[in-house]
């Protein structure tokens, strides 16, 4: 997909380039190895509701500083197709909740979880019957589509089980064709549904729903990244280097979205990618975009692991799912190198 460069969106890049090298400035790049490859392939996220799109939307800038001339972009089409597209080589990286990823590795899906990136983007929002997650027996709560391993249902069943329930038994999973989870609450249709930024300061602003569960604020949930970066497991063994400059540049994106929050938010208005500046600014300053330099990568995908592996939903141990599907060695450099 060609992007073309508009004065605005060039000026809107200037601002974020010279912003992005206060944040983490690595070493000079000619004191490192060279790149085996200036080629990268990731994901248009589109207008996917997550924090995802936005870190993509700064991503391509930082990418070019590290030296990728050629970054390229396949269209989103469904979280659960992506599998796929990384085992191709169709997409290189992908953000996504540690459960898909866990999913994948379980699947037998070639890639490598090289680190978290951010934690509680989550919320889980109810309508007058419910206040906690245990209201949620025989309620009707709303996803986007039918398939079961869809992640917003995955997660959803996995914070019912924490607290006993059976998600299978105790929950009706609805869901309605041209009609988003979303949707259906707003219409009354559903009880409940799992919202995204920024969906739920945008139901906020509306008065819309009651905030059940947040996974910035509520132990376990709160205590692990939401999201991580996995990359193909070929292309972290063909091309090391680049893999630490992909994650590089995707830990400053993330510090510049903790340190500089007002004018990302512009860049995302600037650039095209939102024209609901508020939203973008409150969905920024709430999602804890640095929390890659607190949390570990391990303990999250080991948590994730374990809980989908106790509602019955893996098989493999959680040992066995880092064993075959984790890669630290980035993460572990990255720390020390930007550090401060």
């Amino acid at each position: 997909m060609q992007i073309v460069q508009s004065r605005r969106r060039f000026l809107a890049t200037a601002s974020l380039a010279g912003a992005a090298a206060l944040v983490g400035a690595p070493k000079s790049l000619h004191a490192e190895p060279p790149l085996e490859t200036t080629t990268v392939h990731l994901l248009n996220y589109g207008t996917v509701p997550c924090s995802a799109p936005v870190l993509q939307s700064i991503l391509g800038e930082l990418l070019h500083a590290e030296g990728f001339a050629d970054v390229r972009y396949a269209d989103w089409q469904s979280n659960d197709a992506f599998g796929a597209r990384i085992a191709s080589g169709e997409v290189d990286f992908d953000y996504n909740f540690p459960a898909v990823h866990v999913a994948w590795i379980e699947a037998g899906v070639p890639i490598k979880v090289i680190a978290g990136t951010h934690s509680g983007c989550l919320e889980l929002l109810g309508n007058g019957s419910v206040h906690k997650i245990t209201d949620l027996k025989g309620k009707k709560v709303g996803v986007d589509g039918d398939d079961p391993n869809d992640f917003t249902r995955v997660l959803v069943s996995l914070m019912v089980a924490y607290v006993g329930l059976d998600p299978d038994r105790d929950i009706q999973w609805i869901s309605r064709p041209g009609t988003t989870a979303m949707g259906l609450f707003v219409d009354g249709k559903v009880d409940a549904f799992l919202a995204l930024p920024p969906q739920p300061q945008e139901l906020h602003d509306r008065k819309v729903g009651r905030t059940i569960l947040t996974s910035t604020g509520v132990r376990p949930w709160s205590q692990y990244f939401c999201c991580q970066l996995a990359a193909s497991a070929e292309y972290v063994s063909r091309y090391p280097v680049a893999t630490k400059r992909v994650l590089r540049a995707t830990l400053k994106a993330e510090d510049l979205c903790a340190s500089q929050p007002k004018l990302v938010a512009q860049w995302l208005m600037k650039s095209g990618f939102t024209d609901g500046y508020d939203y973008a600014l409150q969905s920024l300053t709430e999602v804890p975009f640095a929390r890659w330099r607190e949390f570990d990568s391990e303990d999250s995908l080991r948590f994730y692991a374990l809980r989908m592996h106790e509602a019955g939903m893996i098989k493999s141990s959680p040992r066995k799912i880092i064993a075959d599907g984790a890669d630290w060695r980035f993460i572990n450099e990255l720390k020390r190198e930007l550090k401060g």
